[in-house]
């Protein structure tokens, strides 16, 4: 099996819902990560690309039409390059990646992108056809997050709980307190704020440029919009539940809905060589697994079993590991049966997605990312991402510093 080198990766900053990337097109998200990457590379045949694939979760709207196609397009990539989207929901931007490594891995390509990109804010609403002619009952779905169009027979077998309320089933199950969560979430504030504050994020990110209005001024945005500086234990103790009362799982200890693109440069030995491209790090293999989809965020402790069985390595051995922070409750859940602690320092050592926010699509390729920087900023060998998945599913990724 060839080795897979991720050579550059670059990401927009992170708006919050009807935020400041409100007025951008998912498809226009997407092709600037992809169109930054091109820039920063100009050296590389870009023709010579294999494929682009793209996560996104939702496609129901501006999205619809193959967005990794239509941005790879808008970006300035040539038409001979293809392009696919692949949804695995809030997975899509790690399955993404772990899908181009497999096919270069395989030696049927050399060179790829991959990324994920969502508009939350942009999710259209829809309406389904009539079931009879004439009919006066059709509903419309809001596409921004969950379930919609929902299948009697599933709901009766596994039931459609929301992702609220999942966070819940694992704290009940868990028994995770509202004091765990909210703690975990500040510390989610506190790192990505000092983070932020430091510089950090400056080089993950890409500015988007705003459409201009009436002859105003380009705007450039180029900070993440999530993050809450000011956050404190005493305002998170204050938010009411979500779904229950009583219940634990709040505004505060949940990711945002958000908007964001990432996107990736993955290559061979061969093509780094050819292009003369500079390995960040080499992609040991991506796993997946399935959990019951009323908690479905245990799903990433399966998925990094798996890892660890197929890299014969034991969790410990990470230097570095980015786990999606869907919910307090689920990752908690996921640290307390990994054996890791509540406050690891290499967890999320730059916040997770409670703070930073999680566009579904783009999440997972972002996760890799900032794997890919905190390896190289703390000088460590061997990183995992990981993230639970909608409808009850893991997915890890492991990186080894190049």
């Amino acid at each position: 099996m060839r080795s897979v080198f991720i050579c550059d990766a670059v990401r927009t900053p992170i708006g919050r819902y009807g935020g400041v990337l409100a007025a951008v097109r998912a498809d226009d998200l997407g092709a600037v990560p992809i169109r930054a990457l091109l820039s920063r590379n100009p050296s590389l045949d870009w023709a010579q690309l294999d494929e682009v694939f793209l996560g996104c979760a939702n496609q129901a709207g501006e999205d619809n039409r193959n967005v990794a196609r239509m941005s790879l397009l808008l970006a300035g990539l040539p038409d001979s390059v293809p392009g696919v989207t692949i949804n695995r929901l809030c997975g899509s931007g790690m399955d993404a990646v772990g899908t181009a490594a497999r096919a270069i891995e395989s030696g049927q390509m050399q060179l790829a992108l991959a990324g994920g990109v969502e508009s939350m804010t942009r999710a259209p609403l829809v309406m389904g056809k009539a079931e009879v002619p004439y009919g006066r009952d059709q509903r419309i779905e809001d596409t921004t997050l969950g379930w919609r169009f929902i299948n009697s027979q599933f709901r009766e077998r596994y039931g459609v709980d929301s992702m609220a309320e999942t966070a819940e089933n694992v704290a009940a199950e868990h028994a995770i307190s509202r004091d765990d969560q909210d703690g975990f979430a500040l510390r989610s504030q506190q790192r990505a704020a000092r983070a932020q504050a430091s510089g950090y994020f400056a080089a993950e990110i890409t500015p988007v440029q705003l459409p201009a209005h009436r002859g105003a001024q380009p705007v450039l945005v180029s900070v993440d919009e999530h993050i809450r500086a000011d956050a404190n234990a005493a305002g998170l103790s204050r938010l009411p539940p979500l779904v229950r009362t009583p219940g634990t799982v709040t505004a505060g200890n949940a990711s945002g809905i958000n908007d964001g693109a990432c996107a990736l440069l993955l290559a061979s030995a061969e093509a780094v060589r050819r292009h003369g491209l500079t390995p960040r790090a080499r992609v040991l293999g991506m796993t997946t697994a399935g959990v019951p989809p009323r908690t479905m965020g245990m799903g990433p402790v399966p998925a990094t079993r798996r890892m660890c069985e197929w890299l014969k390595v034991k969790v410990s051995d990470f230097d570095a590991i980015e786990l999606n922070e869907a919910f307090a409750a689920q990752a908690l859940g996921c640290l307390r049966e990994l054996g890791l602690p509540d406050a690891a320092a290499h967890v999320n050592s730059n916040g997770g997605a409670i703070a930073l926010g999680h566009p579904l699509g783009m999440s997972g390729a972002r996760l890799v990312m900032t794997l890919v920087h905190q390896l190289h900023e703390s000088g460590g060998k061997l990183g995992l991402a990981t993230m639970c998945v909608g409808v009850g599913q893991g997915i890890a990724l492991a990186l080894e510093r190049a």
